[in-house]
């Protein structure tokens, strides 16, 4: 559902990001290694914020004084359910203070590091990616050119996922995707309150600045084609399990459904051995399931695909939406983005999974006046992660993508991020095994689980205070919107998204803001009740 706009809260709160990077870990846990207990998911966070910008502290106040303001305003009720959202998984992010005088990683007496791997003879290094996604297939592309003996097993080569399909302007070159591939380019974005209330966003884009707009199965194809142009071997079948090695250096074996000649909808089922396993293979990872990675909290993604006439079509020509209130999603918002030929419109939510037919039908009902008449060609539903599992790492196997929940809260985002980390991750064992000559370790993959963490994790965090703050109630959801008319507010979150760089850190900018976050969630919780108005 990759969406920058949502992001749209505060700009204070983006330019925020290098200060709370210091009190951030991914999920609040320790990942484990062969013989200790070590790698705090934050550390390399924490130790490199030390020594970067500490942002604005305007931006922090602003984080501060909203929540207080918010928390003032939500009913007893509502607070009841953003805490449980907040710890949804099974150990919540840690309240730390950042602190001047705290020794930083470089500074500790044990230092476990990443080492050469024994010598491989007479062949290379064995690695099967399962799930063809963008993490996955990113993965085996950059892993076939590193030298790696690589696999890559998709059970679904024509899926479907439901996802709002926007992807950054940065991804569009950084993995060299074709500019046909991109079905439209999004340079407006209205932004619907509770009552209706519209915010056109979109004026402080270039010329050539767009969100691009892709059908998965377009997208997650070319790039699994890619990867085995590049030598990766792919299988169309369905992973059922492994066996784990039983030395140090041993071998796992994969047992799959190959789907590449089934008869009657039957695979044949085939084993295969490998020396490193990378689970890129959805919010229902059966490879986190054999390693007992763990379990998060998920959304219930819903999206209808509907064709609707051609003057319809044309206001959406390079146009999106996206519609916050309790009729839509209790806690996430809803859609209306252009592809090919037609629209998406769906909706998700964490804390009503049961209810998520009344949400899409509320999203139908709020955009009836620009889709009436539409014809659905398409319902898609699936579970999108909502924070990262507990665990992602275990010995010579580890996950990528929603299989380790990298996507984002409050905006959905997960298809650039999901492609980068199985890049990371691929970088990191072509390096460790020296092109595919050696064997890895664990603590080669948690290489790239800090550096992941040390580089992402502040926009995690942020989009989690995001969604917490704004997504609780109407009246803040109406304060978001309210948000979203500042210039200020429009220039940093789309060059955010756009390049994934923090941008601004503007200190007048960022009193502004606050100001107007707080006036502006004081007024819709205790002043007069804004009327429902009607789209156009």
């Amino acid at each position: 559902m990759a969406m920058k706009t949502s992001a749209c809260g505060t700009a204070a709160l983006l330019a925020a990001q290098s200060t709370s990077a210091s009190a951030f870990a991914v999920s609040g846990q320790a990942q484990k290694s062969a013989n200790a207990q070590y790698g705090l998911r934050g550390a390399a966070a924490r130790d490199s914020a030390a020594s970067a910008s500490t942002g604005s502290w305007a931006s922090a106040t602003a984080i501060a004084a909203t929540a207080a303001v918010a928390a003032a305003a939500i009913p007893h009720r509502k607070r009841r359910a953003a805490n449980k959202l907040a710890g949804a998984t099974s150990v919540a992010a840690p309240s730390v203070v950042p602190n001047a005088n705290m020794p930083k990683l470089s500074q500790a007496k044990v230092i476990v590091c990443a080492g050469l791997g024994e010598k491989l003879e007479g062949r290379k290094l064995r690695v099967a990616v399962i799930g063809g996604g963008p993490a996955g297939a990113s993965a085996a592309e950059t892993l076939a050119i590193g030298g790696c003996e690589t696999y890559l097993i998709e059970r679904k080569l024509d899926n479907c996922k439901p996802c709002g399909g926007a992807i950054p302007l940065c991804m569009v070159g950084e993995f060299d995707l074709p500019q046909e591939l991109i079905d439209r380019r999004v340079r407006k974005m209205t932004m619907i309150s509770p009552t209706n209330k519209e915010v056109q966003i979109g004026s402080t884009l270039a010329d050539d600045e767009y969100i691009g707009m892709v059908r998965r199965e377009v997208l997650d194809s070319y790039m699994r084609d890619r990867a085995g142009e590049k030598g990766a071997t792919l299988i169309n079948g369905l992973f059922m399990g492994m066996t784990l090695p039983q030395t140090k250096n041993g071998s796992y074996v994969l047992t799959y459904n190959d789907l590449g000649d089934a008869v009657s909808g039957k695979g044949t089922k085939k084993t295969l051995e490998v020396d490193v396993v990378i689970g890129a293979d959805g919010a229902n990872s059966r490879v986190a399931k054999e390693i007992e990675a763990g379990d998060y909290e998920y959304a219930i993604a819903f999206q209808e695909r509907m064709r609707i006439d051609d003057e319809k079509m044309e206001y959406y020509k390079e146009r999106a939406e996206m519609y916050v209130g309790d009729d839509v999603s209790p806690d996430f918002y809803a859609w209306v983005f252009p592809k090919y030929d037609h629209v998406a419109v769906g909706t998700g939510t964490v804390v009503d999974k049961k209810g998520i037919q009344k949400y899409q039908q509320g999203i139908r009902d709020r955009a009836e006046p620009r889709i009436r008449g539409g014809e659905i060609i398409r319902v898609e539903a699936h579970p999108i992660p909502e924070h990262p599992r507990p665990w992602r790492t275990k010995d010579r196997v580890t996950l990528v993508g929603d299989a380790a929940g990298y996507v984002t809260k409050c905006s959905g985002e997960g298809i650039y991020f999901a492609a980068k980390s199985g890049r990371m991750c691929a970088e990191e064992i072509v390096e460790a095994s020296e092109n595919g000559t050696r064997m890895v370790t664990q603590d080669d993959l948690m290489v790239y689980i800090r550096k992941f963490d040390s580089k992402y994790g502040p926009t995690y965090f942020v989009l989690d205070a995001l969604q917490k703050l704004f997504y609780t109630s109407d009246p803040a959801r109406e304060s978001f919107v309210d948000l979203c008319e500042e210039k200020y507010v429009q220039k940093v979150t789309f060059d955010s998204y756009l390049y994934k760089t923090v941008q601004g850190n503007d200190p007048i900018g960022d009193l502004k803001l606050l100001g107007k976050t707080v006036s502006s969630l004081w007024e819709n919780n205790f002043g007069k009740k804004r009327e429902m108005q009607t789209l156009s």
